[in-house]
């Protein structure tokens, strides 16, 4: 499915329902609709036999048990009943059964869009040429043992002793639950390493130093050599980039080699006194909207979001890819069932293989604990309208637009790349979003039907709903209202909506989290392995 499957349907002449796509036997509900409401589908009218709420689906045709559903012209799943025309679609008739794809690798690839010219932000430039959308300081704990460490250094810079540095968004204290207890040099520690590295490398962060313990398996100097971190004398206010030496190193402390916690504390702060002024000194100035790293998150779906706020950000997906611009679609146990799509859109057939053998090691990995990927969607996805995982997954992909998929990556890994790209990603939202800051996303926009309280420093993350009586709930949550294309605005319009305020939020405006001061409990490595 493309973004523009939901722009042809039209709720103009329908306000109860949304019909997606021609083929479909069923429509989604635009409200909460009462029994005995008579719908009119085309030539057809169907009769609503019991109450069924908003994003939830209603049969158009008789659906024998063992027959496919169909929703944006796609197989979501088979019957376990027979289905009768106005009937609920849901769990109780409907499961996601087995399914074969025709992956068709390269074989529908989108010619480049349209250019799209004079697109800026107001950014910060860094040394090594990256943009920056925020401007934080970071103290980044290398291991559990050290995380209230890094975070007593953060919170002696408050919003009351940050007033005079005007330029500096904050200090940020990253701190997690691993770093130790993992095979060493294992895919686990692998995977910290990446996160951190990105975390010190990122265009939103103006200085950093590093906090550890002094005996953790994930031990600093690996840390420093893998990530081209460079560990030298003095203060920090620059990092490397990915693919090669840093010129200027982090200040790093080991808790045991500096006397303990209070010493170390002390020790940091004033590190960090000494950053401020250098940090405050960077000004933001004009960049071109090619310079964008776009993060592509959906949380708290439900039935909607694949009508209204994903195929809604797959038009602003496409604005910043026609801009020169990256946009990273993740979450990829809610892309199995629909990677058909993608690997179709891949601009090689090796770029469609790394997506596939993502798809393969995630059926490997959950099968170790007994689990499948089609035990996705969530409790509050179904509440939402969402039945089977492909059904979730057709949607999510719509985040991702319409243009050439151009390269895969593994969680946290650099992105390099413009254009689209998919990152391997568990479809939890904190440690999806962690991964994709930490491949260098310096934004967020973060789609929900159920109504997702989240922000991600140190990106900015703006967040857009599916439907208008969860916004109108949330309004010091969301930013933008998608539900009004339920009422009749155009997909389109509601995309280059998100477009503008990417561009507004990364030149500073505050989005609806930040305003909340949210982001710093959401920082969350995906860590795979014993704890050993």
């Amino acid at each position: 499915m493309s973004a523009s499957t939901s722009e042809n349907a039209s709720t103009a002449d329908s306000p109860d329902f949304v019909h997606l796509h021609r083929d479909d036997n069923i429509v989604v509900a635009t409200k909460n609709l009462a029994q005995g409401v008579c719908l009119q589908v085309g030539q057809r009218k169907i009769t609503v036999a019991e109450a069924v709420r908003i994003g939830h689906k209603i049969a158009i045709a008789p659906i024998g048990e063992g027959a496919k559903v169909l929703k944006y012209g796609q197989v979501i799943g088979s019957a376990t009943a027979d289905i009768a025309p106005g009937d609920w679609v849901h769990s109780h008739n409907l499961e996601n059964g087995a399914f074969t794809l025709d992956y068709a690798k390269c074989s529908q690839v989108p010619p480049p869009p349209e250019p799209i010219t004079g697109k800026t932000f107001q950014g910060y430039r860094r040394a090594n040429g990256r943009a920056g959308t925020r401007n934080y300081i970071a103290i980044i704990s290398t291991v559990n043992c050290s995380a209230s460490v890094a975070k007593m250094v953060a919170k002696r810079f408050d919003a009351q002793t940050l007033a005079e540095y005007g330029n500096v968004d904050g200090v940020l204290g990253f701190t997690h639950q691993g770093g130790c207890g993992m095979p060493y040099r294992g895919s686990g520690h692998e995977m910290l390493n990446r996160v951190l590295g990105g975390i010190a490398r990122h265009p939103n962060i103006g200085a950093y130093l590093l906090i550890g313990l002094g005996c953790e398996q994930g031990a600093m100097g690996v840390l420093l050599q893998d990530q081209h971190l460079v560990q030298i004398e003095g203060v920090a206010v620059e990092s490397g980039d990915a693919g090669g030496a840093a010129s200027h190193g982090p200040p790093v402390f080991s808790m045991q080699d500096m006397g303990g916690v209070l010493k170390t504390v002390e020790a940091a702060v004033k590190v960090v006194e000494e950053m401020l002024p250098r940090v405050n000194a960077i000004q933001r100035e004009e960049i071109p909207a090619s310079e964008l790293m776009l993060a592509l998150e959906c949380g708290g779906s439900d039935g909607n979001s694949g009508v209204t706020a994903n195929p809604a950000l797959g038009v602003a997906s496409d604005m910043l890819v026609a801009c020169g611009g990256t946009a990273i679609l993740s979450e990829t146990p809610e892309i199995y069932g629909a990677e058909h799509l993608l690997t179709r859109r891949a601009v090689s057939p090796e770029v469609a293989d790394k997506l596939l053998a993502r798809i393969e090691w995630w059926k490997w990995y959950v099968g170790l604990y007994g689990a499948q990927l089609d035990n996705n969607p969530s409790v509050g996805n179904k509440e939402g309208g969402l039945t089977t995982i492909a059904e979730k997954s057709l949607g999510a992909v719509a985040k991702g637009g319409s243009t050439a998929m151009v390269d895969v990556y593994e969680y946290a890994q650099p992105v390099t790349a413009k254009g689209f790209v998919v990152m391997d990603t568990p479809g939890y939202d904190p440690a999806s979003v962690t991964g994709m800051i930490a491949g260098g996303a310096n934004i967020v926009v973060f789609t929900t039907g159920r109504g997702s309280c989240f922000g991600s420093k140190p990106a900015p993350s703006i967040k857009v709903a599916t439907n208008t009586p969860m916004y109108e709930r949330l309004q010091d949550d969301m930013d933008i209202n998608a539900g009004a294309v339920l009422q009749g605005k155009s997909v389109r319009a509601v995309g280059e909506e998100i477009f503008d305020e990417i561009l507004a939020v990364a030149s500073g405006r505050k989005s609806k989290s930040e305003q909340l001061d949210l982001g710093d409990e959401e920082f969350l490595p995906w860590i795979v392995g014993p704890t050993l």
